[in-house]
């Protein structure tokens, strides 16, 4: 059986449509390749794309995209909700079937090295393509965003896996890694004050003694103008959805807010939703292998 691989790169464009069908269109012409979304938020200003593949097939999609969007992304230019540091700031590889981790993390550095030198792009390995423990998380090598940068590769614990110490003028630097499947969630609140989304967030994430797995920011949506709890979730199974719900509706209720929406970025694994339905209909000794028509059908 054949190797498939997903990748999930997050472009830093969310409103020019001809900038974003542009790259996206890197997907749709490649062999092997399969689009399978692509979510574009104009307040993050931000596009992710969802494709998968032979490892060959990702391997040219994803290059072919870095330099498609290095060519015209310009982040002098960029203003949006989420931080950024690249014009595509992020490229995870994930193993879908008949592939291993190992597989993504060698396609990963294939892939960092050829768009080091075939997009003129700085490459950062993180995850579990990290070179070194304090690169694994995303969150740390983005820290100082585009602005800050080109000051902060001048260090040596900062200089980047693949393309010298030094960024591109327009482009910024790229994350590329292997990684397992994230779930990209978003809670939405009956608030315009940041403030109470970034303190949900702060009690919600693990870096700050919060639940596992879960990594948190608030965010303003200014076309709504309401405040957003963005969640990154990398293992429902040890944090499901519905407990982050709960908390962020119990936390929410503190400043007399509620939930208005939740949002799901891109896709997810189908057990996360089962877990969620199992957890909010009390359904006893659920078995969406045996009792799920669709499963049968697959």
């Amino acid at each position: 059986m054949a190797m498939i691989i997903e990748s999930v790169p997050n472009i830093s464009e969310g409103k020019n449509k001809d900038i974003i069908e542009a790259c996206v269109d890197q997907i749709r012409t490649t062999a092997g390749c399969t689009l399978l979304q692509y979510t574009s938020d104009p307040s993050h200003n931000r596009t992710v794309i969802t494709y998968m593949g032979s490892a060959e097939a990702c391997e040219e999609a994803s290059v072919k995209l870095a330099k498609k969007a290095v060519e015209l992304i310009d982040l002098t230019k960029h203003v949006g909700e989420h931080p950024r540091m690249g014009c595509v700031d992020v490229m995870p590889f994930i193993p879908i079937k008949e592939a291993t981790t190992e597989d993504c993390v060698e396609l990963s550095k294939r892939v960092g090295e050829r768009i080091a030198k075939e997009a003129d792009l700085p490459v950062f390995l993180y995850e579990q393509s990290a070179s070194a423990a304090h690169r694994e998380n995303l969150a740390s090598i983005r820290k100082g965003q585009f602005e800050g940068m080109a000051e902060k590769v001048k260090a040596e614990q900062w200089i980047p896996d693949f393309g010298g110490q030094r960024i591109h003028p327009t482009g910024g630097v790229v994350a590329v890694g292997a990684r397992p499947p994230l779930i990209a969630f978003n809670i939405n609140l009956s608030t315009s004050d940041l403030t109470v989304a970034n303190n949900i967030a702060k009690i919600i994430r693990r870096s700050s003694g919060g639940f596992d797995c879960v990594k948190a920011m608030g965010v303003m949506l200014e076309e709504r103008n309401i405040a957003q709890v963005s969640i990154n979730m990398t293992d429902f199974t040890k944090t499901p959805l519905y407990r982050v719900v709960e908390l962020v509706k119990a936390e929410a209720a503190r400043y007399g807010v509620h939930v208005v929406g939740t949002e799901i970025v891109g896709l997810c694994p189908m057990n996360a939703l089962f877990d969620t339905a199992e957890y909010y209909l009390q359904i006893e000794d659920f078995n969406p292998a045996v009792q799920v028509i669709e499963n049968h059908l697959l």
